[in-house]
């Protein structure tokens, strides 16, 4: 197989996933955006984490709350657990890789905050673990994940799950849905 047809391959897995998400999983996303706006609304936060390409999604997200996504609206309360480096590191050294984001959690979230744990295998024990945590704490939980959705789909009180075994492809439907969010979100404060 030629590469451009390659490439036309990965398109089209691109786009089967999309029109299953148009078709089955607007529902989810609009309860998700409610649960964040209603949360931002009250003047709680949102929290969000995960490791690899999706602590990039986490970061980007955050970074359209906290900044803007397309119209100007006053700066709302969000934060990636995947930013500070020293406090990963020291994490990560004193209580281990496992607890990165549940210390970080411990110290910062309150009851009424969302978090957002993103794992593409929904088994990331890191990511468990913080929404394991925000259980206890009463903050409301939601995990993005993708292939059968792993620990996390039994974990968090909303989960949107990608089925589909390339990470890329989870990758990506997870950051339209992240960009889905922040237009509801837009729309909301504007």
């Amino acid at each position: 197989m030629k590469i451009e047809e390659k490439i036309r391959v990965q398109l089209i897995e691109h786009v089967k996933l999309v029109d299953f998400i148009l078709n089955n999983e607007v529902d989810r996303i609009m309860e998700l955006s409610q649960i964040v706006f209603d949360c931002l609304r009250s003047g709680n936060k949102l929290i969000l984490f995960g490791n690899g390409g999706s602590a990039a999604d986490a970061q980007h997200l955050a970074a359209e709350f906290t900044g803007r996504f397309v119209k100007e609206r006053k700066g709302l309360a969000a934060i990636a657990l995947t930013t500070d480096t020293s406090a990963l590191t020291a994490i990560g050294n004193d209580y281990g890789f496992h607890r990165i984001f549940e210390r970080q959690i411990e110290a910062i979230a309150n009851s009424g905050d969302v978090l957002i744990g993103i794992s593409t295998s929904g088994n990331s024990i890191n990511v468990i673990n913080g929404i394991e945590l925000g259980n206890k704490l009463g903050c409301r939980t939601i995990s993005f994940t993708g292939k059968d959705g792993g620990e996390l789909i039994k974990l968090a009180e909303l989960n949107i799950n990608i089925n589909s075994s390339s990470t890329a492809r989870i990758q990506e439907l997870h950051i339209i849905i992240g960009h889905l969010l922040c237009y509801f979100i837009d729309e909301k404060f504007s």
